[in-house]
Order: structure tokens, then C-alpha cells, then sequence
């Protein structure tokens, strides 16, 4: 059995307690950790890299953005730790179906922050940081909670292209005839789950989702996976004219919702998880 140290940001929180009810987590990590921890295994969270706790192998769970060097370099100490070649899921670098003026591009398009979820848990980090009376850890990050729409890239004020903080995609959501449809691929190892969500909101998140269903996963996703360096996490994308377009790559996705259809298997994400970890000590 395998003890496991996952490794988060100094300000975050792989569990929060509220009020006076149990501790619970966002993370679709934890009921990964849950699973393992029902097979014998054991795991410690620690918060920052400066704690140096011991363990057999390393889960790298920095929900920011971009992760710092000091991070990857105490998961690296372990025999395997989890997406340590993770560190930069900016949209300006993994995004597939980024719009340049007059590129020839003539569909609604939306734009984004370049920060992952919007900037929002650089955000959070920061409020944390703030509360505890330390450094805010990003200080020059900029949340966006609403992505506008634009019918074409004309539309778009020409100061947006410009904004090294801001990117503008194709906005290609799936036309269905109770909503919009957006297709995620979440994996862990050589285990994955291809599926679309449906949403009566044109921006399909995760609060309007009401039905979920499997599809195929595109060679050319599998491909971008392996240029990123992902051992574990979720990719929401488009197939548009045949063409397939990656938006966002998450290495700390949330939850999965359970009532919105079929969904991944935490079991068999775990069990793919055992088998990178017998890979890495044999």
C-alpha cells in the first residue's frame, strides 16, 4: 500500500469545512483519494512547498494557472508525482481556436481571460493570502466572471486584442434542440471518459448542466494531451466542420455533476492511478 502526499497551493484547500457540517471537497481529486484510501492506501495534503512531508508518491494539485518552480521541484523528489510537467495552463497557450483580426475567421467569437476558470482561484488564493496577512501570490491576476459574445471578430473592441491578460476564441457551442452542448474529456492514466454536456445556457458550465453523454474522443485530443504533458485532468473542446478545438485544459478539475447522465468511473480512475504508481516502482 501506497502513501500519497497531494500537493496544493499554500492558500488552498483540498477540503473546506462549513459551518458545522463535515468537511467537504470540489475536487474531483478527493473522491479519487477516497476510493484509493477504501484500498488501504493513505494520503496527506500539504499545503505549500516549504512542508517537505514524506510519502511514496506525489499528486502536484496547484490550482493556479501557472505553478511555481518551487512546487514541481518538491514533486519531483518523490519516485512519481502526478502532472509534475504540468505548469502552465494559460488559455494563450493551450487553446486551439484563438481568433487574430482578419484572420478569415467570420463566426461569433468570445473572449476570455488567458487565466484559467477566469482567474478565479488566483483570485481566491489571494483573498486567502490577503486574510492571513501574507503576500498575495498573484497580484497582478485579473478575474473574469462573464465571457462576452460578439457575433463577429469585428465587433470586438480593438484594444482586447491587444490585452496580453485577455484572448478571443471561435465561440463554437453545439446547437441542440433543448440547449447547447459542450464535449469534455476527462482521463487519469490510460482510463478516460468522453462525454458532452448539455446546457440550456449558451456557455455551458458546470451550474446550468442538465444532461451528459458519452462520445468518441478525437486522435488529435490524445495527441494534444501528450504535447501538454497531462497525466490526469479535463479538456472541454469543440468539433466544428470536422475540425476538433481544445478551449481549456484543467489539471484540478471539479466535480463531476452525478445527476446530469453517464459519467466518469472514480474507481476506474483510481485503479488507473495504481498502475502509473506500479509503473513508477517497479
Amino acid at each position: 500500500m501506497a502513501h500519497l502526499v497531494v500537493i496544493t497551493h499554500e492558500h488552498d484547500r483540498l477540503l473546506e469545512r462549513k459551518l458545522f457540517r463535515r468537511a467537504e471537497s470540489s475536487y474531483m481529486l478527493h473522491a479519487i483519494l477516497e476510493e484509493l484510501r477504501r484500498r488501504g492506501h493513505s494520503w496527506t495534503v500539504a499545503q505549500g512547498f516549504s512542508t517537505k512531508t514524506r510519502g511514496d508518491a506525489a499528486i502536484l494539485h496547484v490550482d493556479a494557472t501557472l505553478v511555481e518552480p518551487a512546487y514541481v521541484e518538491y514533486g519531483r523528489r518523490f519516485p512519481f508525482c502526478l502532472n509534475v510537467g504540468v505548469t502552465d495552463i494559460s488559455k494563450s497557450r493551450v487553446s486551439t481556436a484563438r481568433v487574430a483580426p482578419h484572420d478569415g475567421w467570420e463566426g461569433p467569437v468570445i473572449v476570455k481571460g488567458v487565466l484559467n476558470c477566469g482567474g478565479l482561484p488566483e483570485s481566491r488564493l489571494n483573498l486567502r493570502a490577503a486574510r492571513a496577512r501574507r503576500p498575495l501570490p498573484f497580484p497582478n491576476a485579473r478575474a473574469m466572471k462573464e465571457y462576452p459574445v460578439f457575433d463577429n471578430a469585428s465587433e470586438v473592441p480593438a484594444e482586447v486584442f491587444g490585452d496580453p491578460d485577455l484572448l478571443v476564441e471561435r465561440f463554437l457551442p453545439e446547437i441542440e434542440p433543448d440547449g447547447f452542448a459542450l464535449r469534455y474529456w476527462l482521463f487519469c492514466g490510460d482510463y478516460d471518459f468522453c462525454g458532452r454536456f448539455v446546457s440550456r445556457d449558451r456557455i455551458v458550465k458546470g451550474a446550468g448542466v442538465f444532461r451528459s453523454e458519452p462520445c468518441p474522443v478525437p486522435d488529435e485530443l490524445r495527441q494534444r494531451r501528450r504535447e501538454l504533458g497531462f497525466d490526469y485532468g479535463k479538456f472541454d473542446f469543440a468539433v466544428h466542420d470536422g475540425k476538433t478545438y481544445l478551449m481549456d485544459a484543467n489539471k484540478t478539475p471539479g466535480r463531476v455533476p452525478q445527476d446530469a447522465g453517464e459519467v466518469a468511473s472514480m474507481p476506474r480512475m483510481a485503479d488507473a492511478l495504481e498502475r502509473m504508481m506500479r509503473s513508477a516502482f517497479s
